[in-house]
C-alpha cells in the first residue's frame, strides 16, 4: 500500500452543474465551491497531507460569459481578503500560480498581499491555479529560461534544468490529482508536472466534495502501485528497503 500523498491536486469541477440543478444562479455554485475548499483544506491538514493545489481558473475560462467572469474575480477578491487570517493562524502559506497580467489591480493586489502574509506557514502550502494553463506554464517556463541563459541554445536545455523555471517550483509533483464533477481529463493542468500522478475521477460535483470523498480517494491511491518504469518486483524491494530504512532511524 503506498502512504498518504504528500501532494494532492484537485480540478474542482462541476459548480456551474451544481447550481443548475437546484435552479439557482451558476454564482451561487461558485460561491458553495469556495466554500468548499475549507473543508477540503481542513481535511487536509487533519490527514497530515503538505501540498494542495487547486484549479480555480484556467486560460480556457476566459470563454465564459463576460458577467461570469467578473463574479468569479470578485469571489477571489472576497476569498483572499476573508481567509487571510484564518490562512495564517492555520500555518497555511498561500501561493497562486498563473499569469496574472490580466487581472484588475485590485486582484493581483489582494494576491501579493496575501501570499506575503502567509509566506511562513509550515503546516500546508495552498496553490492556487487563477489563469492558468499547462501549455502556457511550459511556454513561460521555456522562455524563462532563454532569458536567464541568452547565450545559450535550446540543445542545452533539459528536463532538470526547465524544472525550476515552472510555475509550481519547487513544490514536488503531485502524487494524486482528482477531478470532480464527472469528466475524465485534465484540462491543461499541470500536464508536465503530472506526467507520473495517479489520477482519481468522480462523478460528485465539487461543493459536494466532503471530507469522506476525499478520504475514498485517498483509499483508492493507497492501492496504486507507483511503478516509474520499474517492474513489480523492482517496486516491491524498494519498497521494502524503505521500509527497514525507516525501522532504523
Amino acid at each position: 500500500m503506498n502512504p498518504l500523498p504528500k501532494h494532492v491536486a484537485i480540478i474542482m469541477d462541476g459548480n456551474g452543474r451544481w447550481s443548475k440543478k437546484r435552479l439557482m444562479p451558476r454564482n451561487v455554485g461558485h460561491l458553495m465551491g469556495a466554500s468548499n475548499l475549507r473543508n477540503v483544506v481542513k481535511a487536509c491538514i487533519e490527514k497530515d497531507i503538505r501540498h494542495l493545489t487547486v484549479f480555480a481558473f484556467s486560460t480556457e475560462n476566459w470563454r465564459r460569459p463576460p458577467e461570469e467572469v467578473a463574479t468569479l474575480f470578485d469571489l477571489f477578491v472576497r476569498y483572499l481578503k476573508s481567509e487571510i487570517v484564518d490562512l495564517q493562524k492555520q500555518g497555511i502559506r498561500l501561493k497562486v500560480i498563473g499569469d496574472h497580467s490580466a487581472f484588475p489591480k485590485e486582484l493581483q493586489d489582494q494576491i501579493d498581499l496575501a501570499c506575503a502574509l502567509t509566506a511562513q506557514g509550515e503546516v500546508l502550502t495552498l496553490t492556487v491555479a487563477i489563469n492558468y494553463g499547462g501549455k502556457w506554464d511550459i511556454l513561460q517556463a521555456m522562455q524563462a529560461w532563454q532569458r536567464a541563459h541568452p547565450y545559450e541554445s535550446l540543445e542545452q536545455l533539459g528536463q532538470d534544468q526547465l524544472t525550476p523555471y515552472l510555475s509550481t517550483y519547487p513544490l514536488p509533483e503531485p502524487d494524486l490529482l482528482i477531478r470532480t464533477g464527472g469528466e475524465s481529463r485534465l484540462s491543461n493542468f499541470l500536464i508536465w508536472q503530472a506526467a507520473y500522478t495517479e489520477l482519481y475521477f468522480t462523478d460528485l460535483l465539487w461543493p459536494d466534495f466532503d471530507a469522506k470523498a476525499l478520504q475514498d480517494a485517498l483509499d483508492s491511491y493507497s492501492l496504486r502501485i507507483r511503478r516509474f518504469g520499474k517492474t513489480d518486483e523492482q517496486v516491491k524491494s524498494s519498497s521494502k528497503l524503505d521500509a527497514e530504512k525507516e525501522k532504523t532511524r
